[in-house]
């Protein structure tokens, strides 16, 4: 298993900063910002220095129903053989839901949700990796995702549903520590049995990242400091096993380059001390769960997934269409809980939105976040955060919320702009030069 050293997560915002850092063995980028034809210059002058690069996918959504989707399959494909790496890196995750498994209207998370750690989703999961292992040209890992939220009716801790998925299909571990910390505190499950269940041959390198408490809930925003108990959990991993890497993630909020050197410090420190702890083996490692206990509990694999796919399809469409769409809340979940996840996605879309189109908080000023956030709460995604921009323009200037004035002559000039060339029905045309009532004060 390669060797990978300390990394911190690579992006533009600090990409001068990175390559200045003394001490940063490898990289990571997210898969879906990184273009194979035009890789920035700063990846390329990493490169050229013996720097190892990894692409971190985040859309694949290999715990959806359908099978992965060629084209992202491919595009995972060329970022790899680009940039040289050693192995690409996604998510124990489904982002979307609904389509023809279904019969009904696909919709977007824009975000990682959790699959449900029952037998279905586990074999659905295991066919979706050995397709994805197949169609990449180095390995792949897999990461654990942080959660809000729990399903009902599961049937496997998350050590056992990750043992079980690693010694089916032989797939590496991408072990976030943040994110146990994130269960524990959302969904009471114990970080320490969480790894002491792992196989911990299987873990290709470690996440460390910050977030922040809030009414009880613990929030993985990738936009604050390390907390203790995060750290903590890694000295607890790095007293049973050495992983191959540990990589520090931030992707906003970003401090200066000397505090995010100080928060590297602090990893290789928390490292360090469970190193110092950790048994030896004849082969220099502490051991994880024995393999023959996971095989002892696992069920034969499925010679066909097809009803299994079905069942997991209509589970996740059904939670997905609460989260994004407002139908009601299916039985078994915390109402208040799919509800923090709920507003979640929406401040997430908020977020992301604002970046791919600036102008539109430019424009709506302070009431941008609020409106969106109204918005995205009873608009699913239709397909991406330009086309979100778009939609969420459109629905103010048909909307009765926006009055005649600056604001509205300078969002409506902008949806023109951006709609593409296709022309629009006259009828909505129309409607968008309409007088509603105010959203802004002007």
């Amino acid at each position: 298993m390669t060797r990978l050293g300390t990394g911190i997560g690579w992006r533009p915002e600090i990409a001068d900063a990175v390559e200045r850092m003394p001490g940063i063995d490898w990289v990571e980028a997210v898969a879906e910002n990184v273009c194979p034809g035009h890789l920035p210059d700063s990846l390329l002058r990493l490169r050229e220095r013996g720097v190892t690069v990894v692409p971190h996918g985040v859309s694949l959504g290999l715990g959806g129903a359908d099978r992965p989707d060629e084209g992202r399959l491919t595009a995972l494909a060329e970022r790899a053989e680009a940039l040289g790496s050693p192995l690409v890196t996604e998510h124990i995750a489904f982002v979307r839901a609904g389509g023809p498994l279904t019969a009904s209207p696909r919709l977007e998370a824009g975000h990682l949700l959790p699959v449900p750690r029952t037998r279905d989703a586990l074999d659905v999961l295991c066919e979706n990796v050995r397709i994805a292992q197949e169609a990449l040209p180095v390995p792949l890992a897999v990461e654990n995702i942080a959660a809000l939220l729990s399903w009902p009716g599961e049937e496997m801790t998350e050590g056992q549903f990750l043992y079980e998925l690693a010694d089916r299909t032989g797939v590496r571990l991408l072990i976030d520590v943040a994110n146990l910390h994130t269960n524990h505190v959302n969904r009471g499950e114990d970080p320490a049995e969480a790894l002491a269940e792992l196989p911990l041959e299987a873990i290709a390198y470690v996440h460390v990242a910050g977030g922040f408490e809030r009414d009880g809930v613990w929030h993985d925003s990738h936009a604050h400091p390390v907390p203790r108990p995060v750290l903590d959990i890694l000295t607890d991993l790095t007293s049973r096993v050495s992983p191959p890497g540990v990589l520090l993630e931030r992707d906003e909020n970003f401090p200066e380059p000397a505090e995010l050197e100080g928060e590297l410090t602090a990893i290789r420190e928390a490292v360090e001390r469970g190193a110092r702890t950790r048994p030896r083996t004849e082969g220099g490692q502490a051991q994880g769960r024995p393999k023959q206990q996971a095989q002892e509990h696992a069920a034969p694999v499925p010679a066909d997934v097809r009803a299994a796919r079905q069942r997991l399809a209509l589970a996740e469409a059904a939670l997905l269409s609460a989260l994004v769409a407002g139908t009601p809340v299916p039985e078994g979940f915390d109402r208040v809980r799919l509800g923090v996840q709920s507003r979640a996605l929406a401040a997430k879309r908020a977020d992301v939105v604002a970046k791919v189109a600036p102008e539109l908080p430019s424009i709506l000023g302070t009431e941008y976040r609020s409106a969106f956030v109204g918005y995205a709460q009873r608009h699913p995604m239709r397909g991406g955060y330009r086309q979100d921009a778009l939609d969420f323009a459109e629905s103010l200037l048909l909307g009765d919320k926006l009055t005649e004035g600056r604001a509205r002559r300078e969002l409506r000039r902008w949806w023109l702009d951006r709609s593409g060339p296709a022309p629009r029905p006259l009828s909505r045309l129309a409607r968008v030069g309409q007088v509603g009532r105010s959203l802004i004060g002007r």
